[in-house]
């Protein structure tokens, strides 16, 4: 399971700096090079070669490009051997480059020693990744969509691609031991989700029928045996230990259902040794009560969200390819694209393939496509034996329950109807198109009076096929939830969800001309516009925490009015930079679809490319430092350092840093590697009494969204 936690940013006015010129794993789950793109991989930088006044860092392959920075700025030298001088006469370009170089310097820390993006460049970053070093599939599908971005503009392709080989190399994990025996009529064992971390280990019930895999068979005869999906988590450096110092090392976090919370989770290696953890069961037995004994196994578990945004990457990457009239160089990430989107349908079915609808245990599994509910879930997963052992095993899961944040109709679009991005599955289109059609009526039925898109749905209430309440709200006999997956935070409270995925919906406006999707965007658009707020010496406010109310009506219709008894209150406010970004795109995204239908910019769509241009210009100008752009984030969150991580009483053992793991455990103690933090004398000090910590966090993906932004204002400001 994979949950988010965002931070509250308050209103300060930072004091500015000037420019940011010159600025085969094996059993132990450590993911290891398999075809390192040069002898010479050099690492901090994101693989391109760098000269500046601090040293020169080695590019990670010969083609890569090459920046030489100096304290007058910088110079790009492509792989073709364009060069590029910052700052130039073009300054809306500028501002792209200028942040596509503050994410490979390798004295801003972005990158690992293997490039590898971090998930931040500080450390004590405590939110989905319970530590900043870490890194997501999330932060992998951003580096791919900026450096498709920079390919737009320097038509260098040699970057995105070595994205790519770094997402195969460290994301897809090669180790799947056991994926050959993978039965397609026997998925997975089913195991009751609780609502507490105290409720857990629960007992795994193999009488419980799951319905049967409709896709494995169609995989394996177009790929073979293994999942090309990412897993969601890595401990980058291995800062916990559970593999090869400095080596990275596939993680989980999140395992004890709704209420658990990052501040409660309990970090374990995704290939279990039995090592670490309680003697003779490793971390396994604070999940699930095996009666027959534990056995050595690895678990992985995907963000769907991540696999598409891959998708909308590579898609973009292609089209300005073609724009440069070579629209077949990327022909074999291409094929990677679609090779993820196939299995991402994965995402698109029931947990254990019961059939939709599903209200008891009992009820029987589903056959064919009676188990999809065609939107993309909150996960899948995916786990089999230790190649130690005798007897190879192997289990797939879907997800039940669907947040609105996670669809991608983008990405379905491509998948469904772009030529270029055909299946190589009998039904992969055609699964893609259902979804699509699927996810723009989830949208319609999630919409508020006010415009904002609430929660999701499920098709197992509390996660073990409970009977729904009385008169729930219906989606394809899914079940409204406020809150889907988890409850703490509550899962719909963050505005950037509203900002990440109605950017998705604005990009298929945009390239489909599709005018179903107009009310829907026009309603949100409105809400926005009345909600975002302007300084009035600079800088913005944007709408932070989000509070519902009232359920969607019955048969919401693609064009119907938004719900009249479904409600968003805004609680407060924040300055988050990468929201900014996501809404600046989202805004221009909506404006230009706008005006290919109609040919002309009516108000909503004049208002909303308007205030792109004001957010954008404030991004740059009122946020920026010398690592990107940030705002001050005063973190009360962390008073939760020393939360109960909720052990089960009968369950004792050892984390590899020697940290006993029993019922006395908190959050802190699970992790005292925090204590030798730079930051965490901040954090003491709030835990003693004194003011909450005031941090300026470079969130990889923020800073992506913030570059792309300026790349979009370039595009279409001159509009």
């Amino acid at each position: 399971m994979r949950m988010l936690y965002r931070s509250k940013a308050l209103w300060p006015f930072a004091g500015l700096t000037l420019a940011l010129l010159g600025l085969l794993p094996g059993t132990t789950g450590q993911a290891q090079e398999r075809s390192p793109a040069s002898s010479e991989a050099s690492g901090g930088t994101g693989g391109i070669s760098v000269d500046s006044p601090a040293g020169h860092w080695n590019a990670a392959a010969a083609d890569m490009p090459q920046v030489t920075s100096g304290p007058q700025g910088f110079t790009i030298k492509t792989s073709s051997g364009r060069m590029l001088q910052i700052p130039s006469d073009n300054a809306s370009r500028d501002r792209f480059l200028t942040l596509w170089w503050a994410l490979h310097n390798p004295e801003h820390h972005y990158f690992s020693r293997q490039n590898i993006p971090y998930h931040a460049a500080e450390t004590l970053v405590v939110e989905a990744p319970d530590y900043g070093h870490e890194t997501t599939s999330e932060t992998f599908s951003y580096w791919a969509w900026l450096e498709a971005a920079y390919a737009r503009y320097t038509g260098d392709f040699a970057p995105l691609r070595y994205v790519m080989d770094r997402v195969e190399t460290y994301a897809i994990p090669p180790m799947q031991h056991g994926t050959s025996v993978y039965s397609a009529t026997s998925p997975a064992q089913f195991a009751p989700e609780q609502d507490q971390p105290k409720n857990y280990p629960v007992d795994l019930m193999p009488w419980v029928s799951t319905g049967q895999d409709p896709i494995a068979g169609e995989l394996r005869t177009a790929y073979g045996d293994g999942i090309y999906g990412m897993h969601w988590l890595l401990d980058t450096d291995n800062w916990y230990g559970f593999g090869s110092a400095g080596t990275p090392t596939y993680i989980n976090t999140f395992e004890r259902g709704r209420e658990e919370s990052v501040w409660r989770a309990v970090a374990h290696p995704s290939v279990d040794q039995l090592t670490y953890g309680s003697t003779g069961s490793g971390f396994l037995s604070l999940f699930t009560k095996d009666p027959v004994g534990y056995k050595r196994q690895w678990r992985y578990t995907a963000a769907p969200d991540a696999d598409a945004r891959i998708v909308q990457a590579i898609y973009w990457a292609r089209s300005f390819a073609a724009e440069q009239g070579n629209a077949h160089a990327i022909d074999d990430l291409v094929a990677k694209a679609v090779k993820m989107g196939d299995f991402l349908r994965y995402g698109m079915f029931d947990k254990y393939f019961k059939k939709i609808g599903c209200q008891s245990p009992s009820c029987p599994g589903a056959q064919g496509r009676d188990g999809a509910h065609y939107l993309l879930g909150w996960y899948y997963a995916w786990g089999g034996s230790s190649p130690d052992d005798q007897g190879a095993w192997s289990w797939r899961i879907g997800s039940s329950h669907a947040h609105f944040g996670y669809q991608n109709p983008l990405a379905a679009y491509v998948l469904s109807a772009d030529p270029n991005f055909r299946s190589k599955t009998p039904t992969g289109a055609s699964d893609w198109q259902i979804s699509l059609e699927r996810q723009i009526a989830f949208y319609n039925w999630l919409q508020s009076a006010e415009g904002a898109i609430a929660g999701g749905a499920t098709s197992s209430w509390n996660g073990r096929y409970d009977a729904y309440p009385a008169n729930v709200a219906t989606f394809h006999d899914m079940a409204y939830v406020e809150s889907p997956v988890y409850t703490s935070p509550a899962s719909n409270s963050w505005f950037g969800w509203q900002a990440w995925s109605m950017e998705r919906v604005a990009e298929y406006y945009e390239v489909s001309g599709d005018r179903q999707v107009e009310p829907l965007l026009d309603r949100w658009v409105n809400w926005v516009l009345g909600t975002v707020h302007l300084g009035p010496l600079g800088g913005f406010q944007l709408p932070n925490t989000l509070a519902w109310s009232g359920a969607p009506s019955p048969g919401i219709a693609p064009q119907q009015p938004a719900n009249r008894d479904l409600h968003v209150q805004v609680l407060d406010y924040s300055e988050d930079v990468g929201v900014a970004g996501a809404l600046i795109r989202t805004l221009y995204r909506y404006a230009d679809g706008h005006h290919k239908l109609h040919g002309s910019t009516e108000a909503t769509a004049g208002a909303a490319k308007t205030l792109a241009d004001q957010l954008t210009d404030r991004l740059w100008n009122w946020y920026r430092d010398d690592r990107g752009v940030t705002a001050d984030e005063v973190r009360r969150d962390y008073n939760q350092f020393y939360e109960s991580a909720q052990i089960p009483t009968d369950f004792v053992g050892l984390m590899p840093n020697g940290a006993e793991i029993n019922r006395h455990s908190t959050f802190l103690s699970l992790r005292p590697q925090f204590k030798a933090d730079p930051d965490f004398p901040k954090v003491q000090a709030y835990l003693l009494g004194g003011p909450a910590p005031v941090l300026r966090l470079h969130r990889f993906w923020s800073e992506v969204d913030a570059a792309l932004a300026f790349a979009d204002a370039d595009h279409y400001r001159g509009k």
